[in-house]
This record gives structure tokens, sequence and C-alpha cells, in this order.
């Protein structure tokens, strides 16, 4: 039979204030991007809400669509487009597509329509499929003026192998100066999954780990790694890609990480480093996830960017 309507009606989840968790945060003896004095600074209204934060908004949408399997094997892939500031809303929606049932289009929008990101998101194997960020890595341009990132190389690896562990009480550091507790105290989309007193409820015995959670856990120790560029630089995330492979991530559960340079890139006001960290159970050492990190630091928060970029083209001052 015919279907009576062409488009199959997206999912639309409630208009959220997401809070803002990194006014404190610092990196290389510096504020961020997220502080409202820094933020400004880089001609930027306030400081922004990090980009991750809002992927809580889309897990009841497409625990809907896909059930459990979102937290086993669920990959959300993401590119950034207007940043939010604390008190702002923001509404997440889901396009299921008929003829391909384990795929979703993603969007998230604030209030007015403002386009807050864009992307896809999926269960099962991933491979193959259009995701955001990969479509968006198969068609950059090799860089031909890296200045911050110029020591970088694709296929580069992290300096150590990293371990990390996300408690409930467990402050994640200079990155991420708040805990998992604090983080459910102000969720956009709270589940008793996640919690110290009802996570036992959960279909796998145990309280996990909420997907914007995982950004925050897999970056807590990025800086043992050595993948960044020459300092001082202010830098945010322009897209992400989460993928679990054998989920969910547990809380109180140790994982190691090995990351690697996929890809670099320029554009008019940033450098972008390209980055997947691959996350296997401590233990048994099976990987369970992957996340790829679009890492893009702001050429104006260099201060020697145009000296040294002219210095690198043989020009004179």
């Amino acid at each position: 039979m015919t279907a009576p309507f062409p488009t199959v009606p997206a999912l639309c989840g409630p208009l959220r204030q997401p809070r803002q968790m990194l006014a404190d945060q610092r990196y290389d003896g510096h504020k961020s991007i997220h502080d409202d004095a820094m933020a400004e600074g880089l001609g930027l209204r306030a400081g922004p809400i990090e980009g991750p934060t809002h992927f809580s908004q889309f897990d009841p949408l497409l625990y809907h669509v896909f059930g459990k399997s979102w937290f086993e094997t669920g990959c959300i892939s993401a590119h950034y487009q207007n940043m939010v500031v604390e008190g702002e809303e923001v509404r997440a929606f889901a396009q299921p597509d008929p003829a391909q049932p384990h795929f979703v289009r993603i969007h998230a929008e604030k209030r007015d329509g403002t386009p807050v990101l864009t992307g896809t998101a999926s269960v099962g194997d991933a491979d193959g499929l259009p995701h955001e960020l990969r479509l968006r890595i198969a068609k950059l341009r090799p860089p031909t003026g890296l200045v911050i990132n110029r020591d970088l190389r694709v296929g580069q690896r992290g300096a150590v192998v990293e371990r990390v562990r996300m408690g409930f009480d467990t402050h994640m550091g200079d990155h991420y100066p708040f805990t998992l507790a604090d983080k459910l105290k102000v969720i956009t989309e709270p589940s008793p999954w996640y919690t110290r007193e009802s996570g036992a409820e959960s279909p796998w015995g145990r309280p996990i780990i909420p997907t914007e959670m995982i950004s925050v856990l897999l970056g807590s120790t990025s800086a043992q790694a050595g993948l960044s560029g020459r300092k001082p630089a202010v830098g945010l995330f322009a897209g992400q890609e989460i993928r679990l492979i054998n989920g969910p991530l547990f809380v109180d559960q140790d994982y190691e990480l090995e990351r690697e340079i996929i890809a670099l890139s320029e554009s008019a006001r940033t450098e972008s480093i390209w980055v997947r960290t691959r996350v296997f159970d401590a233990a048994s050492h099976t990987l369970v996830a992957e996340m790829i990190l679009n890492g893009a630091v702001m050429k104006a928060s260099y201060p020697a960017y145009e000296s040294e970029a002219r210095a690198l083209a043989g020009l004179k001052d």
C-alpha cells in the first residue's frame, strides 16, 4: 500500500535551558572560551555552553526510536553551528527515515529558530553510514598555511595510553571542574539509570554515564596525549562524534584511551585538529567506544599568529 504522506514527522523534544558548567575551566594556565571575559575578548557576547551538553536532549528521542540499543551501540555525530549561552532555550529534533531504520538525522535550534547543531545518529554498525563528521572529513582539503598546528601530523598518536574513571564524586580536573554528581543536579534530561540511588535498576544492573558526560570522561586527560598546537591559544569544539561499540560506559569503571590525529584543517578564523579517541575496557582491553573531536583553535587568540604566518610564508615585515 502506498504511504499516505511522503515524509515522516520529526520527533521534537521540549525547550530546555542547558546550564553552563565550564566558567572556571582552565588549560595551559589560562581560562577557556567558556569564561565570559575570555569570550568577550574574542568578540563573543558571553562564554558559550559546551557543545556536547546538548547531546542529553537527544537521548530521550533516540531511546524512543532505538530502545536500549541507543546506549549500547548508538552513534551521535554533530557539527556545532551556533553557540548557546546560559539562559537561552534549545530544542532537539530527530527525523526518522523509513528507508534506513537504524539511522536518523538530528538537529537542535534555539527558541527563535537559530540553528545550534546539525547531525546524524544511528545504532549498530556505523561504518559506511553517512554520518555528519565523516562526510565533513571526506571533504576536507589539505591545509596549506598552518601556524598554530604546524608541528602536528596526520597519523600522530597520543604520547601515552591514558587511564580514566568517572565516579559520582570524581573531580574531573582543570578541564572539567565539576563532578558527575554536580552535572546530574542540572542535566536537562535526568534519568534514574544515571543515578547513584537507582542506577542498579538499569537494564545493565549498574549506573551508566550520560552521553554528554562521555565527552567529559574522554576529555579530562587529553593534555596527556600531547596532541595540541602552539600556545597560548584558545580553542572550542567545532564538531563531535561519540560512538558506542560495546556500551554503555559505566560509572566507576576503569577505561584506557588511545588517541590519533586523523585530519588537520583550517578556515579563515581557525585551525582544526581532528582526533579519534578509542576507548578500551581496562581489564579486558575490549574496544567499547570511540570519539572523533574536531577541536578548532582561534587564530586571533594566538598572539604571534600574524608575525609567524608571515615568517613561514617567507614574507618580510
